[in-house]
């Protein structure tokens, strides 16, 4: 049967991953996954990759010596053009409140082409051609609509990252959350997964109030929101605002699926009762991180597949270790899980 696979995953965080393991974190993934792990885990096939952001380990605003790593990293593909790549903004890819508006994400990563003689990104050459801004685009494969929106933790304390680091709370600008639901409300026909760098509330692993911090997964931040700290908090400058919380409650099933990434630890935690795949007014929630290993206290590193089979309203949810310090590389069968779609995929 005819299937589409989505490669799933996020904070690479090359610039840690390089300084404190002397490991490129997103070429290892990427090569694996094309040739198999040198540790015995197998390679893969998939159709295009979703990566959700923080491909910066900088705290201060990133640079182009990590820019320019980034890139690198992504060449070294043998099987998969750049073009097979979707990426979003996530904190750690922000720019400085003083600097132009993110300028690093905008130069190096460039989902829509603007900048093709540094990112290597020719909008042309995209097997689903986007529509949209580096700030929020869609495309379509087949009847799966993905709404992909960026971080907005730019413009200074408390919503933007500040001179002391990436604040983690998550934020999208009003108009970006309009976008989306008129997207959703026009498109009830499509399987629509949503993807941003942050989960949303109460929904995964540590997506609580204050779990981020408490849990011991992000730095706190007393001037950055530390309640939100592993969620999508911010619309525009209102806090704790859950608009999109608001807007699935009072629509159940109105999207498939929501990916995510942000909040890195083991595919077995379950910190504040809930896990890394969640089912909550009709959707289902995948945290997708970490490809690093070495960015914070508790990230294992993983990723996820995601496999459509034509006709089968039903996506297969894998999680592949890349690395063999929790479990042996490769797949984690525990993490396996099926879930389903409000209709069958169809091509």
């Amino acid at each position: 049967m005819s299937t589409f696979k989505l490669w799933a995953g996020g904070d690479a965080h090359v610039g840690t991953d390089l300084e404190r393991g002397g490991r490129r974190s997103l070429a290892e993934a990427l090569l694996q996954s094309e040739r198999g792990g040198d540790e015995g885990g197998p390679p893969f096939d998939w159709d295009i990759m979703l990566d959700v952001g923080d491909l910066s380990g900088s705290q201060t605003p990133p640079d182009d010596e990590e820019g320019a790593e980034v890139v690198s990293q992504y060449s070294l593909s043998t099987k998969h053009g750049r073009e097979d790549f979707y990426n979003l903004v996530g904190n750690h890819d922000a720019s400085g409140a003083n600097e132009d508006r993110q300028w690093w994400f905008r130069k190096w990563v460039d989902p829509t082409g603007e900048n093709s003689e540094y990112s290597g990104v020719h909008a042309d050459r995209r097997p689903y051609p986007v529509e949209g801004t580096w700030e929020r685009y869609s495309f379509q494969a087949g009847n799966i609509l993905f709404l992909v929106m960026g971080d907005r933790n730019d413009g200074g304390p408390p919503v933007g990252r500040g001179v002391r680091g990436g604040y983690p709370a998550g934020a999208v600008t009003r108009e970006t959350f309009e976008w989306w639901r008129e997207n959703v409300e026009a498109n009830p026909d499509k399987i629509i997964v949503s993807v941003h760098h942050h989960m949303l509330k109460e929904t995964t692993v540590a997506s609580g109030p204050w779990e981020g911090v408490d849990g011991g997964y992000h730095g706190r931040f007393e001037d950055g929101a530390p309640i939100g700290a592993s969620y999508l908090y911010f619309v525009d400058d209102v806090p704790d605002a859950q608009a999109f919380e608001k807007h699935l409650a009072e629509n159940p099933g109105a999207i498939d699926i929501w990916i995510g990434g942000h909040t890195h630890t083991n595919p077995d935690d379950t910190y504040g009762g809930r896990s890394h795949i969640e089912q909550k007014w009709g959707v289902t929630f995948i945290n997708v991180s970490a490809i690093s290993r070495y960015h914070g206290h508790k990230n294992i590193s993983m990723s996820r597949l995601l496999t459509f089979t034509e006709d089968v309203a039903e996506v297969n949810v894998k999680c592949y270790l890349h690395m063999s310090d929790f479990a042996p590389q490769g797949w984690y069968g525990r993490a396996e899980r099926t879930v389903p779609l409000r209709m069958p995929f169809t091509r």
